[in-house]
């Protein structure tokens, strides 16, 4: 038998950290954890489904919000609306490369890198494909380090905002891709979290 936790029964807790010993009969349900009474399961239950259902809904959420516009700066009367690209092109241009660099990596590098390294993740569980376990680590752990920046283009555009409006300049108009660039991000972080990284190991052992 392998020597792994899962083989003596063992999960830990994903609320507190405490390792428990689920009984032999109740491995593939949950228990509850003694010290804080959170479900403790051996492994997410329908993780892989879960994260499908999220990364499929994030991918089909992600056209709409690169090609329809994301906001309109209205200046005396008038105004073309900016979809992301377009908006990373106009700073470019304006030779504020470095905001459009850190606009371009935020709102369409990081979202299409996570949202690819989640299906091969979970493809490899489900197809069985031939990564290694330090493959699959690199790619776990980086879609959790750029899982950070995610919101950092809404944030940029929020200070925009706040500085039009507070200069008198002109009004700023969110585009519906705005909301579906937010779905985006969200989708895409309960997609990770719902990613259970242990099926992963469990091809090791099979």
């Amino acid at each position: 038998m392998t020597d792994t936790a899962r083989a003596h029964g063992i999960a830990r807790c994903g609320m507190c950290g405490k390792l428990c010993h689920l009984p032999a009969s109740r491995k593939r349900h949950q228990t509850h954890c003694p010290r804080c009474d959170n479900p403790v399961t051996m492994r997410k239950p329908r993780s892989l489904e879960t994260s499908w259902a999220y990364t499929l809904a994030a991918i089909g959420l992600l056209i709409p919000a690169n090609v329809l516009p994301i906001l309109t700066v209205v200046s005396f009367g008038q105004g073309d609306p900016d979809t992301i690209m377009s908006g990373v092109i106009a700073l470019w241009e304006a030779d504020l490369r470095a905001i459009a660099m850190i606009v371009f990596i935020a709102s369409i590098a990081v979202p299409v890198a996570k949202l690819v390294i989640l299906v091969i993740l979970m493809l490899v569980v489900q197809w069985r494909l031939s990564l290694s376990k330090f493959q699959c680590t690199v790619l776990y752990r980086f879609i959790h380090f750029i899982g950070r920046w995610s919101m950092l283009d809404l944030f940029m555009i929020s200070i925009l905002v706040t500085l039009v409006h507070l200069g008198n300049i002109a009004n700023v108009e969110s585009g519906p891709a705005a909301v579906a660039f937010g779905a985006v991000v969200v989708l895409t972080m309960l997609a990770a979290s719902s990613f259970d990284p242990r099926l992963l190991w469990d091809l090791e052992h099979e």
